[in-house]
Parts: structure tokens; sequence; C-alpha cells
């Protein structure tokens, strides 16, 4: 089923501060120089933007263009072990751990009007791990994530993908997602307080964490170079449970279309 509620824009700021954020730290890491003696010690890893068409906010019937940051864990080298795959190449079969990462942006009344009486939610990254295990053709995958600044919650992802790879520059993924979170969490996102149920049209409700969601996503990776990589990403998600329940959801819509395109670049920092 197709989202065909009306997108609005607010790319400009959204992607500005994304740039301004990407300028700073693609500064930070290209200023690194550090001596041979420790170059057996290393962190690879990518960084980019991405211009996105997204819901408001969790639980949403309508979509905002804007902008996010990019980052993917690549590969670890510490004491004479190696976690993770370097960017851009293809990992070996069998399990590995590496990083996960995921943002969030702020939920603000300001800008969502139906909103009003509600708290507002601050931006959140989450960092956390992941286990894959991976065949030449497919991979399945579970992450867990730790929420910081806009929540203080638990989530997590499981999913699988089929993998296609049309030329050796091209690589393409589609398979299902599982969405999770802690109480903490599903509070957060669609939870009512009474306080806010007070201000707010909305009634109180205290939602509960577990499966919060259920969907596909499919996405498409171009390498230019050794260093720099194009993404494009459709997602769709099913609110369940409580979050498919919250009175937030059904002022907005159980369904969310994310659309992406990215570009990223390979770093390598030494220590």
């Amino acid at each position: 089923m197709l989202d065909t509620s009306p997108v609005t824009c607010s790319v400009g700021d959204s992607v500005m501060r994304s740039m301004s954020l990407l300028s700073l730290c693609i500064a930070a890491c290209a200023g690194s120089a550090l001596p041979l003696a420790a170059q057996e010690r290393s962190f690879n890893f990518a960084l980019g933007a991405a211009v996105t068409a997204t819901p408001d906010y969790l639980g949403s019937g309508n979509r905002e263009a804007g902008g996010k940051v990019i980052f993917k864990f690549g590969e670890l080298n510490f004491g004479g072990r190696s976690f993770g795959t370097a960017i851009g190449e293809v990992p070996d079969n069998g399990v590995s751990v590496g990083g996960a990462f995921r943002f969030l942006g702020e939920r603000d009344a300001e800008d969502n009007p139906e909103l009003a009486g509600l708290t507002d939610i601050d931006a959140a990254v989450e960092l956390g791990l992941g286990v894959t295990y991976r065949q030449t053709n497919w991979l399945a995958f579970g992450e867990v994530r730790q929420g910081f600044g806009g929540h203080d919650g638990v989530t997590g992802t499981l999913g699988a993908d089929l993998i296609m790879r049309p030329t050796d520059r091209w690589t393409v993924t589609a398979g299902p997602r599982l969405n999770l979170g802690n109480s903490n969490f599903a509070n957060t996102y669609y939870g009512v307080s009474a306080a806010d149920a007070g201000t707010s049209g909305f009634g109180a409700f205290d939602a509960e964490g577990g499966l919060l969601g259920a969907g596909l996503q499919v996405g498409a990776s171009y390498r230019m170079t050794e260093k720099w990589t194009m993404d494009w990403v459709l997602s769709y998600e099913k609110l369940m449970n409580d979050a498919a329940d919250s009175p937030i959801t059904m002022g907005g819509s159980e369904d969310q279309l994310n659309v992406s395109f990215g570009l990223s670049r390979a770093f390598t920092l030494r220590f």
C-alpha cells in the first residue's frame, strides 16, 4: 500500500544542519595524522549526508523532505583482532559482529500543530552492536541499540536480505524487517502522559514495548570510487501493537514510508 500523504518541504534547514555536522566531522577525520607505529590499530567507517522524505514523526500520516547524517561502521582493528568489514569490501561468508547506528529526528509541536500540548522530543542517536550471518547471496542479522538524546530506551531490529551484485560496483538488497523497542522507547514516542493528556487533545496512553513494527526495505548502493559511495533506500513499515494503538498514531497513520538518497565517503583513522 502506497502512502499518498502530502510531503511538506523543510529540506533547507535540515540539510544545512546535516551538512554542517558532516563538514566538521570530515575536517576532523582528514586532519588526523598518526605515527606509523600505530597503524595496526585502526577504525574504518563511512560518513556522509542524505536527502530524505520521511514521516514528520513516528506515527505521523504526513511526510516531510529533510536531511540526515549517514554513518556506517566498517572495520575495527585493535590488539591484533579485526571486527567488521572495511567499507567497500565484500564481507566474508559466516558470522560477523559489527556496530549499529540509527538517527531519529526531533518531534516538535510547533512544526506539527496536531501535537499541540504534547511534550517535544529532541533528536536521538542510537548506538549498539549487530550480529550478521552472511552467505554469498543472502544474509540475516540482528541489532541492539541504546538511545541517547531524545530517548534513553533500547531498540532492536531483526532482518534478512537477498543480495544481488549486477556489476562489481552495484549492490542491491531487499528483505523484511522487524523493529522492536522497550517500554521506555515506546512510551517516549507513542505514549501520552496524564499531564500531556490534560493539555492536548489526546487521551492518556501507556505504551508498552515489544514488537512495534514490521516491513520491507529495498536498497541500492553504487561505489563511485574507492572512497565515495551513493546509496538509495526505500523502506515501508506497518506499525504494530502499542505503536499502532497509540492515539498519536490513530491521528496519523500506521503506514510509515521512508525514502532516502545519500552520498558518503570512507575514512580510516589510525591510533
